[in-house]
């Protein structure tokens, strides 16, 4: 079993440096907290993959994200994310797919999250199509007890229309799934829970949880 700690301290150390001087002095730390982080995904993974077979052939220490920042259209010019974070879908980091990401963060702001992050546009159109066409099923699945008490939010918000979105009527009974532009779930984790030794199974049962909505989404685009 893996735990996290010393990846909560490396970033915590980041958050208040987060400048290359630094970064260039404690690049071992990094190595350390990085590997740590690749066992805790290689964990992680290993029970990923008793319900979700399709992502087998995927290497999981190759699934985290870079924690160098695009700086490049920021205001924000800090050069490192203060987070670690690693996808897990079908044909790799979740581009164009449903799947399931993994967030780490120290001060309490870790998470998983899954679904279907920023379709484009012909993929929106799908994931629409099939709501439209298959609300009661999709109903059920938001509706389910269990997922409900791993996601009382339900569907995040934080990307949303306005008003109703092209070839749907205003008084449409389920505007308010139609009106997502992403289509996410999340779970947050304390600290605590991030450096217990069964951080991985816990998080691999709310990532169980939460497959009915990757299947049917991913049954929307394919």
């Amino acid at each position: 079993m893996t735990e996290l700690t010393g990846v909560l301290a490396f970033l915590k150390s980041l958050a208040r440096n987060n400048n290359r001087d630094w970064f260039e002095k404690n690049k071992s730390k990094y190595v350390v907290a990085k590997t740590e982080f690749e066992d805790f995904l290689a964990a992680f993974h290993g029970k990923l993959i008793l319900f979700e077979e399709k992502l087998a052939s995927l290497n999981p220490r190759k699934q985290g994200f870079r924690i160098y920042r695009d700086v490049r259209f920021s205001k924000d010019k800090s050069p490192y994310k203060v987070n670690m974070g690693a996808g897990f879908s079908a044909n790799g980091k979740m581009d164009q797919e449903p799947g399931y990401y993994v967030h780490i963060q120290p001060n309490n702001q870790s998470f998983v999250a899954g679904g279907f992050y920023m379709p484009d546009a012909p993929n929106l159109a799908k994931i629409r199509q099939e709501i439209d066409y298959n609300s009661v099923s999709f109903g059920k699945i938001l509706a389910d007890k269990k997922f409900k008490k791993a996601f009382p939010k339900g569907l995040d918000s934080f990307d949303r229309l306005k008003t109703a979105p092209k070839g749907f009527e205003k008084d449409h009974p389920h505007l308010d799934w139609l009106k997502n532009k992403s289509f996410v779930v999340s779970h947050p984790f304390t600290d605590k829970e991030v450096a217990d030794k069964k951080f991985a199974h816990k998080v691999a049962e709310v990532c169980k949880t939460m497959k009915p909505l990757n299947d049917f989404l991913l049954h929307a685009v394919a």
